[in-house]
């Protein structure tokens, strides 16, 4: 045996110690679960709409809050998504799901567009360079006296 294979072999592992619980099943360094849900329609005849329920869970500093709900409506979303285009343009935006003209009430549109603006918000909400730059993500994500009409970039 060479002296470099007897150093090897000789060499002794690194004591490991067992994780504790709260390192195995405890919160991450940084989590980010966002949530769309609840859909409710308002209104009667045309003035009728239907909002969402956006949940938010977080340790991310940026973000205000470690739990928030708000509720916005699909046309928020869209000034949303339109907001987030005008401040990036190294980031691709993802497109919401489509415009409904008929049954636009009806559950299983109300549901499929439920889950396309959750996969919108989860895929921009974590997006590291919408988190540290937009000046838009966390008050339309977090805060409930957030107005398009009203808000200043």
């Amino acid at each position: 045996m060479t002296s470099h294979s007897r150093a090897f072999g000789a060499s002794t592992r690194l004591a490991t110690r067992e994780q504790t619980a709260d390192e195995l099943y405890g919160e991450p360094e940084n989590f980010l679960e966002i949530e769309v849900r609840n859909p409710a329609t308002h209104g009667m005849g045309r003035k009728m709409f239907t909002d969402y329920e956006i949940v938010c869970r977080t340790n991310i500093p940026v973000f205000k809050f470690k739990t928030s709900a708000v509720r916005r409506r699909y046309s928020d979303f869209e000034w949303f998504r339109d907001m987030l285009e005008r401040e990036s343009s190294r980031v691709n935006i993802p497109p919401l799901p489509g415009k409904v003209f008929t049954n636009r009430f009806a559950d299983e549109v109300v549901e499929a567009r439920r889950e396309g603006l959750e996969r919108f918000m989860q895929i921009v909400a974590g997006h590291p360079l919408l988190q540290t730059g937009s000046k838009v993500l966390v008050a339309f994500i977090q805060d409930p006296n957030f107005d398009k009409e009203t808000y200043i970039m």
